[in-house]
């Protein structure tokens, strides 16, 4: 199985990889429903340790009572995390939502900076909900680095894997700056459907198959040849 690994530069396995994302996903909607920068900020913030689907069931909830930041604060801490609460960690984004809402009346004017620094200062904003605003919200290149996108860095053989911080440095490197918007959600979804955490398959998976990292890959083969001996064992 080793030898499907093409020998290749590894700009060459970029241009591959990009151009199987391109193939796969030609357009890539936003996962997260909105319909400004606020909303999107906030949609974001509710994202941490919940799914998008879950996220997308709570919103038209929340921003039925409060789309913008002035009907924010006119809610309670209490209100809002009774309505988030099965997006889990709801006291912590509770307060986060509302404390930010006040920040961008108090020092923003009611709208939601187009600026990396203003949106980290926030409360409950952290630098990839910021990457995410700047690159969703206002299209500048930003390359905000999740789960998916770090686990399939590492096995591609484009990062080391030993931080978000050094995967996002990475993939701004090694990925035209064009790109960025687009492949950061291009990854997630490939991720989602041909290379999850776990039931994990290198058949199903082409771009690990064909570009990823041969150590990787060796575990992979490991563990399906241990697999294979157990079943083996259990028919006998």
């Amino acid at each position: 199985m080793s030898e499907m690994i093409k020998p290749i530069t590894k700009q060459q396995k970029v241009q591959a990889i990009i151009d199987i994302l391109e193939e796969l996903y030609p357009t890539v909607p936003i996962p997260l429903d909105h319909k400004d920068p606020y909303t999107l900020l906030i949609a974001v913030l509710l994202s941490a340790q919940c799914t998008d689907e879950r996220v997308n069931q709570i919103t038209p909830k929340l921003f039925a009572r409060a789309d913008n930041p002035f009907d924010m604060v006119m809610m309670s801490i209490d209100e809002i995390k009774e309505i988030i609460k099965p997006c889990g960690l709801s006291p912590m984004k509770s307060k986060g939502i509302w404390h930010l809402s006040d920040m961008i009346i108090k020092q923003h004017n009611g709208e939601v900076p187009a600026d990396f620094e203003a949106l980290e200062a926030m409360p409950g904003v952290g630098h990839k909900t910021a990457s995410v605003v700047m690159a969703q919200a206002f299209g500048v290149p930003a390359f905000p680095v999740d789960t998916h996108i770090h686990r399939l860095m590492y096995r591609w053989g484009l990062s080391n894997g030993k931080s978000v911080e050094q995967t996002e440095r990475d993939a701004k490197r090694l990925f035209p700056r064009d790109k960025w918007n687009d492949l950061h959600l291009q990854i997630i979804f490939y991720g989602r459907e041909y290379c999850p955490a776990r039931g994990f398959s290198l058949d199903k998976c082409i771009i690990t198959r064909q570009y990823g990292r041969r150590s990787f890959i060796n575990e992979v083969i490991k563990e399906q040849e241990k697999k294979l001996k157990l079943t083996a064992k259990r028919k006998r």
